[in-house]
C-alpha cells in the first residue's frame, strides 16, 4: 500500500480566504485509488454550490468551489482530469495529452463520493477502483488540485505545487505525487 499526505497552497498570486488550509491523504492498494480531501478553517467565506438530491455527472464544475485531481500513466501523455463538486456532483474527463482531446470518460456511469460538513470544514473522500482506465501493474501520476470560489466572487486555485507564471492544474511537471 501507498499513502501519502498531502497539504496544498493558493497560487501565489492570488488572493486566499486568510487561515484556510486543505490537505489530506491518497493512497493506492492494487488498483483500489482513494483519495481524502480535508478544507479548514474560514469556510463561511467559501461559496459553495447548494447540496444536490441526485447527485449527477455535469459540466463546468470548475467555475465553482470544486476539489480535482489529475491522473496521468506515467510515461504516457495521457491523463484524467476528476471533479468532485461539494454539492454532490461530478465529471472525469480524458485528455490524450495535455489540454488535447479532452472528452468525457465514459468508463464510469458514477462516481460516488462521500461529503461531510464540519463545524470547522468540509471532508470529502473517493474511494474507487481504477480497472477501468488502468492496469493494476501501471505507475500513475497524480496532481490534486483545488478551485476555491470566495462568497465575494474571487477564486482562488490550490495544488500541491504551481509551476509555470499562471495557475495551470494541467501540467505534468505539477503531477507529483507517484503511485
Amino acid at each position: 500500500m501507498n499513502d501519502q499526505t498531502f497539504k496544498m497552497q493558493p497560487f501565489p498570486s492570488a488572493k486566499p480566504i486568510p487561515d484556510l488550509k486543505i490537505a489530506g491523504n491518497i493512497a493506492r492498494q492494487g488498483n483500489q485509488f482513494t483519495i481524502h480531501y480535508a478544507l479548514l478553517g474560514d469556510v463561511k467565506e467559501v461559496a459553495f454550490a447548494a447540496p444536490s438530491d441526485t447527485p449527477a455527472r455535469k459540466h463546468e464544475l470548475w467555475k465553482g468551489t470544486c476539489f480535482e485531481f489529475f491522473l496521468g500513466i506515467k510515461n504516457s501523455d495521457r491523463y484524467w482530469e476528476f471533479n468532485l463538486s461539494p454539492a454532490g456532483d461530478w465529471n472525469i474527463y480524458r485528455f490524450d495529452a495535455y489540454r488535447q482531446g479532452m472528452q468525457e470518460e465514459t468508463a464510469f456511469t458514477a462516481l460516488p463520493f462521500s461529503i461531510q460538513h464540519l463545524s470547522d470544514g468540509l471532508a470529502i473522500a473517493l474511494d474507487i477502483e481504477l480497472d477501468k482506465i488502468v492496469p493494476a501493474n501501471q505507475a500513475i501520476e497524480v496532481g490534486i488540485t483545488t478551485v476555491i470560489k470566495h462568497r465575494d466572487g474571487e477564486v482562488s486555485y490550490w495544488a500541491l505545487t504551481h509551476e509555470g507564471t499562471e495557475a495551470d492544474f494541467h501540467r505534468r511537471d505539477s503531477f507529483i505525487i507517484a503511485l
